[in-house]
């Protein structure tokens, strides 16, 4: 006896009577006598044979719903009869043997008049991948929604992409010269030490010169949008490739590593010596603010979209990109930043009693938390007003965020949800600990 599983993976075979033509009209199953079986019961959890024969009815039902203006009258009435039959046995709580003999006339009934789909089993195949990613963006789009930090601005609450050495913020010869020294002083573990730091996500990038020459070019990583494969560079006309290359977060390979076009190098010179800290990839929570207002001191992400195009174009922030950032003030509130770097709301000033400033204002400067320093509207003890239905935000690496201090308040309607899990890396951030 054919099994429930090989009836779903199969349509059914060709209708074979001669007798009865294809084609005619029939009455649909909804119109019929056929009995629609109790799916959920007790019964249903504690007998296999009840499960088989429940998902056998709904995949014979569901086909027989498809071919209804396909099939003929004899071939709608005698598979009706059949889930009809099988319905009854698995409602009256039939006999094993009785449900087996449902389900050996159903399919011996569906094999006989059903229409056989071509390639059935990739049609079942497309059709759970269908499903599967309409659930996946569903949950992203309502639910919960991956971010990647690019930049250190919240830092040391969450990390950006770091690098040692990092030649992106030269300014001097000086610089140079430290960052030349980092390089040369890094010591890149192997075996066990290496893994351990990968699960913390530290990435670690060596090339050597395998010729004498000049750097040509260094391409782009070329990858997915989550993973990268490779990136290549060439030196004199050699390419050195480098395999899985990790995120540089605003950055890139030749600026990150200090690398300049038609540098020249022997064999054996180290092209690129670096140690590369992954930025925290979080869940962002997108159901909270369907049911509440945001609340100050938490994390939020939102739309660049959200800042006033004047100013997006004064400060170079794209109006497609999404920020994190600590929220500080809702609307229409009177914001200004007092001598000692704690905010002052409407008067009030903020301090480490107020939740979600217990570290920002902590007074332990040693681990990176110095309040907030008034720049650009806030300098001088100004004060700045947030319109309606507009809030303010701020990064806790106060030297060195881009925020409302610079673009100003922004549109509610742009906040996307907020932060709520680290899972990437493994490190004292992961999970829900962070403030």
């Amino acid at each position: 006896m054919k099994t429930a599983k090989k009836s779903k993976q199969q349509s059914a075979a060709a209708v074979g009577n001669a007798g009865e033509g294809q084609g005619t009209q029939a009455v649909p199953p909804a119109q019929s006598t056929v009995i629609k079986p109790p799916f959920i019961s007790l019964r249903w959890f504690i007998s296999k044979t009840t499960r088989e024969a429940t998902a056998m009815h709904k995949h014979v039902h569901r086909i027989l719903r498809a071919q209804c203006d396909l099939l003929s009258p004899a071939a709608m009435q005698s598979v009706s009869e059949s889930l009809t039959a099988l319905a009854g046995a698995i409602k009256s709580n039939a006999a094993t043997a009785e449900l087996r003999k449902g389900m050996t006339a159903l399919e011996e009934s569906a094999n006989k008049w059903l229409l056989p789909y071509a390639h059935a089993a990739w049609r079942e195949n497309v059709e759970v991948l269908l499903v599967a990613l309409a659930v996946a963006m569903g949950i992203r789009t309502f639910f919960i929604q991956p971010f990647k930090i690019p930049t250190g601005s919240m830092q040391p609450t969450l990390y950006g992409v770091v690098s040692s050495p990092d030649f992106t913020r030269i300014t001097s010869e000086a610089d140079y010269q430290e960052q030349i020294k980092a390089r040369d002083a890094l010591i890149i573990p192997t075996g066990w030490p290496r893994v351990r730091d990968w699960f913390g996500g530290i990435t670690y990038v060596d090339i050597k010169a395998k010729t004498d020459g000049s750097l040509d070019r260094v391409d782009d990583p070329v990858g997915i949008r989550i993973l990268n494969f490779y990136q290549n560079l060439y030196i004199g006309g050699v390419a050195h490739t480098l395999f899985l290359p990790p995120d540089y977060g605003q950055g890139d390979l030749k600026t990150r590593a200090g690398l300049r076009l038609n540098q020249e190098f022997h064999q054996g010179d180290s092209v690129v010596r670096m140690k590369i800290q992954a930025g925290d990839h979080l869940f962002v929570d997108r159901v909270s603010y369907n049911f509440r207002k945001p609340q100050r001191g938490e994390i939020v992400v939102f739309q660049t979209a959200g800042i006033e195009e004047s100013e997006r174009r004064r400060w170079g922030v794209p109006g497609d990109q999404f920020y994190i950032k600590r929220m500080v003030a809702m609307s229409d509130e009177s914001v200004k930043i007092g001598d000692d770097q704690h905010l002052v709301i409407n008067g009030r000033r903020l301090d480490a009693s107020t939740p979600g400033f217990e570290n920002v204002y902590s007074g332990n400067a040693e681990s990176g938390y110095i309040g907030h320093v008034p720049m650009q509207r806030f300098a001088e003890g100004r004060e700045y007003h947030v319109r309606t239905n507009h809030f303010m935000v701020m990064g806790d690496n106060t030297r060195n965020s881009l925020d409302s201090r610079f673009f100003g308040d922004v549109d509610s309607n742009e906040i996307i949800g907020k932060s709520w899990f680290v899972y990437w890396p493994i490190t004292e951030r992961f999970g829900l600990g962070y403030r």
